[in-house]
């Protein structure tokens, strides 16, 4: 065995490290600035969506945590994809991953070059993504200790901003307070059209809204080869899901309508500014402008972390160059995490002569293929129980196999809505081709070696 075969990914990730990427890989800038629209789109039933779908992907995240529990060696869960269902649909799951998780970094940092002009406004449009993913990539050479230290941190930040929103809330509501001439109260949910204003359609249609910004939320699967304990870390973070869920989503829908009603809540800026600066709150809008500059930040951060990562699991299972399956000296896949983040650089060149509608087409279609992902995660534990029925004693998937079918049929259900939804429609069939032409380009790869 040659030294390049003994190398390993170092176990550098500690228990905050695990628990602080699973919340930000759940919270993104959706919330802080597409929330508007989707309080809009379905009125107070908004909280109802965020808590079915938060059901579903905490089901969808067990199954994933038992894939990854069952045999810790794993360096991800594409490396379990390649064992129950197959090398092709290995080689689809783990291109599919790479590429939307770069599309997805792609429109967050053309957003950050918007939100460093906030403060410099004559800032070229292209200077940002530039500087960030540059640092970004040097903080990914170190080692995963440091990603996770600074994607701890970028979470931290998003914590604070949607813990402030709830405490003022609550306070608002306790004093009676009253916010551009109305008053804070619960009512305020019920007493403006019902909870459901826009219709039962209109609940429905929220789904896609909400289901994008759980996207991420999947990323601590590929921590499994570099955490501590696995198996301790991960069903920590995986079983806290729902507590983080009901705190940060669906505590601040409520605190948000309590203190505006949901057709006074603007869709032109970010309700977080709306609120903070209705009350006050001297410089809400540049302390909100630097949250959703660090949320994007943390989209890249686990973007190139995590694409470096799928790219490493596609090398060492034969689906892509050898190359890419080299560590450095300091464990880290240096070759992939390059590559990644020289596609990132795109970005750059793509601000010059992309309209920024192109880059919401590339945002949708990575979301969507995130809900692709989904899937082939939740079959590929279908999959793994059916040889394993026994499973992981110590963090079983609940309700299996019931669940595991729901959960299927839910997202399935959600993917159907995009077809009646005119802005989701054609990412959503450019997402179906790229599945199939990468289905159909594994057999034009070069053969594994026997």
């Amino acid at each position: 065995m040659d030294k390049q075969q003994q190398q390993k990914l170092k176990r550098s990730l500690k228990s905050r490290h695990v628990t602080m990427i699973a919340i930000g890989g759940a919270i993104g800038t959706g919330l802080f600035l597409g929330s508007g629209s989707a309080i809009h789109q379905a009125g107070p039933s908004i909280i109802l969506s965020y808590l079915i779908v938060g059901i579903f992907c905490f089901f969808m995240m067990r199954a994933l945590g038992e894939l990854i529990l069952a045999d810790p060696t794993k360096h991800s869960f594409i490396d379990s994809v390649e064992e129950y269902l197959g090398d092709r649909m290995e080689f689809v799951a783990g291109w599919m991953y790479w590429a939307c998780w770069l599309t997805l970094a792609m429109a967050d940092l053309t957003a950050t070059g918007i939100y460093l002009r906030y403060w410099f406004p004559n800032l070229p449009q292209w200077v940002g993504p530039l500087v960030i993913v540059t640092l970004l990539m040097l903080v990914n050479m170190v080692n995963v200790g440091l990603f996770g230290e600074l994607e701890s941190w970028f979470a931290m930040i998003k914590v604070l901003a949607i813990v402030a929103l709830i405490i003022v809330g609550i306070v608002l509501i306790i004093c009676h307070y009253s916010v551009a001439g109305h008053s804070v109260t619960l009512t305020n949910l019920v007493n403006h059209g019902g909870f459901f204003p826009t219709g039962f359609s209109g609940f429905l249609m929220s789904f896609q809204m909400v289901a994008f910004a759980f996207v991420g939320i999947e990323m601590v699967g590929l921590t499994a080869g570099e955490t501590k304990d696995p198996n301790k870390e991960i069903p920590k973070a995986i079983n806290t899901l729902p507590v983080r869920i009901g705190l940060f989503y669906i505590g601040s829908m409520i605190a948000l309508m309590a203190i505006y009603p949901w057709n006074q809540i603007k869709t032109t800026v970010s309700p977080f500014v709306q609120v903070f600066a209705a009350i006050g709150v001297p410089g809400a809008a540049a302390v909100l402008n630097f949250v959703v500059l660090t949320a994007a930040m943390s989209a890249t951060n686990s973007a190139i972390f995590s694409t470096s990562r799928s790219l490493y699991s596609l090398a060492r299972g034969g689906n892509a160059p050898k190359l890419f399956g080299e560590l450095s000296p300091k464990a880290v896949p240096s070759k992939a995490l390059t590559f990644s983040s020289l596609v990132l650089f795109i970005t750059v060149i793509l601000n010059y002569v992309m309209p920024a509608g192109v880059f919401s087409m590339i945002a949708s279609i990575s979301t969507i293929t995130f809900i692709f992902i989904w899937l082939i995660i939740l079959w590929t534990h279908i999959q793994y129980r059916r040889r394993h029925p026994v499973g992981v004693r110590f963090f079983r998937m609940p309700g299996y196999p019931l669940t595991s079918w729901l959960t299927i049929a839910f997202f399935l259900v959600v993917l159907i809505i995009l077809l009646f939804i005119k802005a989701t429609r054609l990412p959503l069939i450019i997402t179906t081709a790229i599945f199939a032409i990468l289905a159909l380009g594994y057999g034009l790869r070069p053969q594994k070696e026997k």
